[in-house]
């Protein structure tokens, strides 16, 4: 299929074959290949979260990483399909939220509706996975609900006028995943350093635990 490509051919056509393909099999089963892009995407962050930590390949912490990846895979994936579907739907049909004025509306909400509630939910199944005490986790959520929606606000409110504003319903899970990749490096070099760390259910949240 590449025999007589140039190496700029091969620069424009893989990434572009692959994106069809992706969109292929978005387009045919969307809840599975989110909950398959969470799941890859959480467990990258994770891996890069415990690198920047200073563990070494032979000293990760494999039951983090794979706690990571359930909650991408069980979690934050459907979830996040139901949220933008369900969402986008609202917007349009009941508050009618079609103008330029209408995206910073719907950045206000996700961060005051959804953002709360999935920090909440990523804390829960993190701490079912674990099998904490019921006791330690809702104490846990009540610890972070506030650090994270306020260390969120560095970030979400921007990267959300972009998913908002100019990415489709269908590929918005995506882009929040990728931007999940950057944030989840930064707050474990601020964690690593001594910093505090918190974010939109970036896997992040456990290292802050490790921490505690």
């Amino acid at each position: 299929m590449m025999r007589g490509w140039s190496a700029e051919e091969m620069a424009v056509r893989i990434p572009v074959d692959n994106w069809a393909s992706y969109s292929a099999v978005l387009e045919k089963t969307p809840l599975y290949t989110k909950a398959v892009t969470s799941a890859t995407v959480y467990t990258i962050g994770d891996f890069i979260a415990q690198r920047t930590e200073g563990a070494g390949m032979g000293e990760l912490d494999r039951p983090r990483l794979l706690r990571s990846l359930l909650a991408g895979l069980i979690g934050h994936g459907p979830l996040s399909h139901v949220w933008y579907d369900l969402s986008e739907n609202v917007f349009d049909n009941v508050l009618h939220l079609r103008d330029w004025w209408g995206t910073i509306a719907k950045v206000a909400i996700d961060q005051t509706t959804w953002g709360p509630f999935w920090n909440n939910t990523y804390i829960l199944l993190l701490g079912l996975m674990k099998m904490d005490s019921f006791e330690k986790i809702f104490s846990e959520m009540k610890r972070t609900t506030i650090p994270l929606i306020v260390s969120g606000l560095k970030l979400w409110p921007l990267a959300h006028i972009v998913t908002y504003g100019l990415i489709p319903v269908e590929n918005r899970l995506l882009w929040v995943d990728l931007v999940e990749i950057i944030w989840v490096t930064i707050l474990a070099t601020a964690a690593a350093n001594g910093g505090e760390g918190g974010g939109h259910g970036a896997p992040a949240v456990e290292e802050e635990e490790a921490k505690a």
